[in-house]
């Protein structure tokens, strides 16, 4: 399970999909709202610079880095989900003002259906919320105005039990079974010392597909989660498992629409009323729309669950391609590239990580020197003459000839007023290394899992 995404999103409903340029085909999706809105119930707290909130996201990238590690080579063993072709969709935006860099979804569970606010999260496998079940004397985590779960208000609420093998499949159950129809309990451990307690169940999840039909998707896993704490969840009710497991909302709905998802994450320091989106379903494209798109290879090996990972070929800045080893991508040894949306900085394997940062400080030595740690580079741009067409175009690599090219503000960061910094850190090596999701902003990222098959291309994210 994975420390939490710093991206936030919000399920609010169907708007159409520019990226896709979009058919009559039926899709899902929901949006990504800003997390300083009233959604957040007056949680939003802005940072008081922007050094200390990027200082703030590394602090959590290196956990999050930590739980990857830990993570990679444990299998997973799942159970067949069935799905009738239908798709759907959801808005995602920037968490930046809530000093939190994560996205949250607006998500309805439980009949009647149920509103909350998940953390969005490409690494956890388990889908939970603030929860009450057969309790009495409850005391509610974060205060009288969060929203719980009422479980026993749900018909379609339907507990794990412990003897069955069901619950020793799930990730992080506990092996106490006081009777056979007692529930699963689980305890997950996040990275910063954040956990949540609970009980599995299975319930009914409610989305809009593109057409305006409200759907419930059947037999999803999650957890209700009768005490939970740690700074990733102060503004939200639980957490939203997008990772790449059988027992993940992205598996179940993938498998309910189409084999696909995909996300589009606006500029993280965009203004408040921007959005993107999470979106479920196949979607096609007409004739008289052009596609951008490139495709490479997801390499699903178990050995690499329940991470996104692409082999990379190398990393060229400028035109130069620049002398890595190839172990460094090398997954089925100690190196390996995962995508990930939870991470914010993008982290290089340190032979990747040098050679990068040498190749794309080198044009920018005339400008004044400034020490902003966690940064190795950092400059002044106060007295002018910086322009992004002064720094070489980095480009990643990918298996299939794919050939991804983000734009220049996405690894030139602005962190305080006047100073930039390359906004890409060091992983000591042997490490795995992570795109981050401010890499990945102002495109959009299709996952195809039955077809293992990654696909991107820039987008706007709006509508």
């Amino acid at each position: 399970m994975s420390f939490l995404l710093p991206i936030f999103l919000f399920l609010v409903g169907f708007f159409p999909n520019p990226a896709f340029c979009e058919n009559a085909v039926s899709s899902m999706r929901f949006e990504l709202i800003h997390s300083d809105g009233p959604e957040l119930l007056g949680t939003a707290i802005k940072p008081e610079n922007r050094l200390k909130h990027f200082r703030e996201l590394v602090h959590r990238d290196f956990y999050r880095k930590k739980m990857v590690s830990e993570m990679l080579g444990r299998r997973r063993r799942a159970t067949e989900l069935s799905g009738d072709g239908n798709s759907f969709a959801m808005p995602m935006s920037s968490g930046a003002y809530a000093r939190t860099g994560q996205y949250f979804v607006r998500f309805q569970v439980g009949t009647p259906a149920q509103k909350f606010l998940l953390v969005a999260d490409t690494g956890s496998d388990l889908t939970w919320m603030n929860c009450r079940y057969r309790c009495r004397n409850c005391t509610n985590p974060g205060g009288r105005r969060r929203r719980v779960f009422h479980a026993d208000s749900s018909s379609s609420f339907s507990p794990v039990k412990c003897s069955s093998a069901a619950c020793q499949r799930l990730p992080f159950s506990l092996t106490t079974c006081p009777a056979p129809e007692s529930p699963c309990a689980y305890d997950y451990r996040y990275a910063d010392g954040s956990y949540a307690k609970g009980i599995f169940a299975d319930e009914s999840t409610t989305v809009t597909l593109s057409s305006g039909e409200r759907v419930k998707l059947k037999g999803v896993v999650i957890g209700c989660s009768s005490s939970f704490d740690g700074s990733s969840f102060r503004a939200a009710d639980g957490v939203l498992g997008l990772a790449r497991s059988n027992h993940s909302f992205a598996v179940k709905a993938t498998d309910h629409a189409g084999g696909k998802f995909s996300y589009c994450l606006v500029d993280h320091l965009s203004p408040k009323n921007a959005s993107g989106y999470l979106s479920f379903g196949s979607a096609t494209t007409p004739s008289d729309c052009k596609s951008a798109m490139q495709h490479t290879r997801l390499l699903l090996d178990p050995l690499l669950d329940p991470f996104y990972a692409v082999q990379v070929t190398g990393i060229s800045v400028g035109g130069i391609l620049l002398p890595i080893p190839r172990v460094v991508w090398d997954a089925s040894s100690q190196g390996g590239v995962i995508l990930d949306s939870g991470s914010s900085l993008t982290m290089l394997a340190e032979p990747a990580y040098r050679a990068v940062l040498s190749a794309l400080s080198a044009p920018l030595m005339a400008f004044p020197k400034v020490d902003n740690k966690p940064f190795d580079f950092c400059f002044n741009v106060s007295g002018g003459g910086y322009k992004e067409d002064l720094v070489p175009i980095l480009a990643v690599h990918l298996d299939g000839a794919a050939r991804f090219e983000p734009p220049v503000k996405s690894y030139v960061i602005d962190v305080a007023d006047g100073v930039k910094c390359i906004g890409i850190l060091s992983a000591s090596w042997p490490a795995i290394s992570t795109i981050g999701n401010i890499l990945q902003q102002n495109f959009l990222w299709e996952f195809d899992l039955h077809n293992g098959r990654l696909g991107f291309e820039p987008s706007t994210c709006g509508p």
